[in-house]
């Protein structure tokens, strides 16, 4: 139903804020009036994952630690569930690659940014208690690093901004993104290509070439209406053609069959993102060709 990504300096308080967000939420969902369709609020993080600060202190850990943290996530979402991810995210690529896939579920999403002063988080880190504090050196890389959200991106809208001096997160308009907000369809770089068969080349080759065949032996030169019987690899298929009131030479056909063959081979090639499927029989490419076929001819 929706992500909630939130992100600040690493030791800036994160935790804390995604566990208010995560109980003003519930509290939410306990209210009697609420009808909708979410049923659960589920908090990831490194800690879930139990991935160790140690993770951040080179690229090499680093990169395999974030693609279990983003794979975590997608086997998480879903229409029914908030998914508050709790972690640095300070990439603003890795936000956008979160968001598309928030697109990809067609959730709604918000960034929750949280800040606090770069001499408080040292601070934090070095009074930690839990053993989950970063290395001094890696903490003064990850703030070097950090790549603040912005309002103005639309992977990072609608961001909702908690200093550390304040006692929670605005929570009725974070509810209202989640559960009013717009939401965005899939990006058309995140949709999977459907393939065609391995025999639609084949098969789009072969009949239209059938078609041509027996338009040629069959046409009489007075136009209108001419039934073709065409023979194809899977046995004899019937269909009608218009034609103009004249002979239509073999060369107009051939040219036009080429044409045919050009525009619908990068489709079967490369696969296609056509909302439904795509049907690549050897009837429904004849009933595609007989209609280019009479769109192009001239009378």
């Amino acid at each position: 139903m929706a992500l909630v990504t939130i992100s600040g300096f690493p030791c800036s308080g994160k935790t804390k804020r995604a566990e208010q967000i995560r109980s003003g939420l519930e509290d939410h969902l306990k209210n009697d009036n609420y009808q909708g369709p979410i049923s659960k609020i589920t908090v990831l993080s490194d800690d879930v994952l139990s991935l160790d600060r140690s993770v951040y202190d080179d690229s090499r850990s680093e990169k395999p630690a974030r693609g279990a943290l983003f794979t975590a996530m997608q086997r998480q979402m879903a229409l029914d569930t908030i998914l508050i991810v709790d972690a640095p995210n300070y990439i603003k690529g890795f936000r956008y690659q979160m968001y598309c896939a928030a697109r990809e579920m067609k959730l709604r999403v918000c960034t929750v940014y949280v800040v606090a002063l770069k001499e408080q988080c040292r601070d934090w880190n070095t009074t930690r208690q839990d053993g989950h504090a970063y290395a001094p050196e890696t903490l003064e890389n990850l703030i070097f690093r950090y790549e603040e959200p912005s309002s103005m991106v639309r992977w990072d809208s609608p961001l909702f901004t908690v200093l550390w001096n304040e006692d929670a997160p605005p929570m009725p308009l974070i509810w209202d993104a989640l559960t009013k907000g717009n939401i965005k369809p899939p990006n058309s770089g995140t949709l999977s290509v459907v393939k065609a068969p391995t025999d639609a080349l084949q098969a789009l080759e072969q009949t239209s070439a059938s078609i041509v065949s027996a338009i040629v032996a069959d046409q009489t030169g007075l136009g209108g209406q001419q039934n073709l019987m065409i023979s194809t690899p899977s046995g004899a298929l019937k269909t009608s053609i218009s034609l103009p009131t004249r002979n239509v030479t073999l060369s107009e056909l051939q040219r036009l069959k080429r044409q045919f063959v050009t525009v619908h081979k990068k489709a079967i090639t490369l696969g296609t993102t056509e909302k439904g499927a795509v049907d690549w029989g050897e009837e429904s490419i004849a009933i595609k060709f007989v209609t280019y076929l009479q769109e192009h001819m001239k009378s």
